[in-house]
């Protein structure tokens, strides 16, 4: 393995790739999660996602590369890089027969370690005791959320890997979980998600990848990435627009109507701000950057999400199936 990756990282991949047959899932991918953050993994749907969470998981074997996981390669000691992670089971895989209470104690159990964080999680999530002792057949999709959250994080793992973890949930109490998230942060602990809610990354991740295709097109802090962006600005001024607008660097006039302008911006704003402190200006709107934009920016067209990257087209049952395993796998020792 290489030397170049930090070694304090809690998630390492060099090179990884993953076929189908014809289909390349996953291209080289080169990540390095520090520990002690929240790392958003972003892309359309059939970007490459799943497929990155499987070969992490250990659920499927690279076709070239390698990942390791808190310091354990992924595939060939898969149990040991297991210990100390918390994985979302996708609601579906959950046993409907059982009840709530008595599906977080064995996924306790397969964990070997004792769920203390079982009783914040489930104040913060609002998931009652009543509705514990129902069975999961009876549960709402919110609900089997809920549940899938607690059981992935009640023992206090090193790391967590979370895909779409706040799918179905209204949103107060996706908000109360995005601070348990961050608690665990503050605490030392590293969360990896995958989510399509960008307004959700944006708040609490410090760091993200993006994949389009099976490949990565970007990895930066959240803010690196805003200062990247083109940015948009409207000016009002008293009077004409001035003639030296036009030769303020990486500054673009995308509108001019009468005394109000419309700029496209490229990079830091400052050049700007400089030459309007100058001139007499009744209002200026500079909106922040979102990382929506960012994003849309980085897909275009989008036509990455009409072919399925992440395998055959029956491949979402499967991974069903490899997820349900997975819960065993992750307590095995």
């Amino acid at each position: 393995m290489s030397d170049s990756h930090p070694i304090d990282a809690a998630i390492v991949t060099s090179g990884l790739s993953k076929r189908y047959g014809e289909v390349e899932a996953l291209s080289r991918l080169d990540l390095a999660v520090p520990r002690g953050a929240i790392y958003g993994f972003l892309g359309p749907n059939g970007a490459g996602k799943t497929t990155t969470i499987r070969l992490l998981m250990g659920f499927v074997k690279p076709s070239a590369g390698w990942a390791t996981v808190l310091g354990h390669d992924a595939w060939r000691d898969g149990v040991a890089a297991r210990r100390e992670l918390g994985f979302l089971v996708a609601p579906d895989a959950l046993y409907t027969d059982m009840t709530g209470l008595a599906q977080l104690d064995y996924a306790a159990s397969l964990s070997g370690r004792p769920p203390l964080l079982r009783g914040a999680l489930l104040d913060a999530l609002e998931l009652s005791e009543a509705a514990l002792g129902r069975r999961l057949g009876t549960y709402s999709k919110g609900m089997r959320q809920k549940l899938a959250l607690t059981a992935a994080i009640q023992h206090d793992p090193a790391l967590l890997i979370l895909d779409e973890p706040t799918d179905g949930l209204d949103p107060l109490i996706q908000r109360a979980f995005e601070q348990v998230l961050r608690e665990r942060r503050d605490l030392g602990r590293t969360v990896f998600m995958s989510s399509h809610d960008l307004a959700e990354v944006e708040r609490t991740c410090e760091r993200v990848a993006v994949v389009r295709g099976g490949r990565l097109i970007a990895e930066e802090t959240i803010v690196g990435l805003k200062r990247r962006q083109r940015r948009s600005a409207e000016v009002v001024f008293r009077g004409a627009v001035p003639e030296g607008l036009g030769r303020v660097p990486r500054v673009a006039t995308v509108g001019h109507r009468g005394d109000r302008v419309e700029l496209s911006i490229d990079g830091d704003v400052a050049p700007l701000l400089r030459f309007l402190a100058g001139e007499d200006v009744v209002d200026l709107l500079l909106p922040p950057p979102r990382l929506e934009d960012i994003f849309m920016g980085f897909y275009g067209d989008g036509t990455d999400g009409e072919r399925d990257q992440d395998g055959p087209a029956d491949d979402g049952q499967h991974l069903t199936e490899r997820v349900s395993e997975g819960v065993e796998l992750v307590g095995r020792r």
